[in-house]
């Protein structure tokens, strides 16, 4: 098998549409090498512990409101081709990620990091839920089949918040910028929410390598 690295954010729309891609060029070929693991980036490692107002937060990111709403028209018109749900309207908060990507480390020891992972966006794009509150993701940790008793005592800790900080810092010294962001084999950088047929000929072309091994 291949280790595939995939560097993400639960509130960055690019990572939900570029999972979306890369699980349908896998679906497609069943056979590809790929073990998948996923790693912390936080979009906005500065974010008030709370969140803050979505319209808010686009409006200074984006430089106004026109500016917000050409960047997510393109998002949600790329969303759509998918047939993915994104409901921006439901979405009231930006909110702090550092405790939603605690639960992706813990759920990988567990190997559910795929269920969270999915859970984190669907309940962020598709229901608008505040994936910064503790109570909300205990129980997306329930529905995944964590043990909600276990996440809510991590969560009141400072259990692992240190080291999801560092390999957040890690990713940026190696580079990386902005998510999704994968990593085949610790060698190449694949970034963006690349198209299905990008990943249908990258894993091709890693097939028959390892069949000439």
């Amino acid at each position: 098998m291949i280790k595939l690295d995939i560097m993400s954010d639960p509130i960055c729309p690019w990572c939900y549409i570029g999972k979306t891609h890369l699980e349908k060029a896998l679906a497609e070929h069943p056979d590809h090498p790929f073990t998948v693991e996923w790693h912390p980036f936080q979009l906005n490692p500065d974010m008030p512990a709370e969140g803050m107002d979505r319209r808010v937060y686009l409006e200074r990111k984006f430089g106004g409101k026109e500016a917000a709403i050409k960047v997510y028209s393109q998002i949600e018109q790329t969303a759509e081709a998918l047939g993915l749900p994104i409901d921006f309207a439901a979405m009231k908060r930006t909110p702090n990620t550092i405790d939603a990507h605690r639960l992706i480390h813990w759920a990988g020891l567990e190997q559910k990091q795929n269920a969270v992972v999915d859970a984190l966006f669907q309940a962020y794009f598709c229901m608008g839920i505040d994936i910064g509150n503790r109570e909300a993701l205990c129980d997306i940790a329930e529905v995944i089949g964590l043990e909600r008793d276990v996440i809510a005592r991590l969560l009141s800790s400072d259990a692992d918040r240190a080291m999801i900080q560092e390999r957040d810092a890690h990713s940026r010294k190696m580079g990386i910028t902005a998510v999704p962001t994968f990593i085949i084999a610790n060698q190449h950088a694949v970034p963006g929410a690349q198209p299905p047929d990008v990943w249908t000929s990258i894993i091709t072309e890693l097939q028959g390598q390892l069949a000439e091994t």
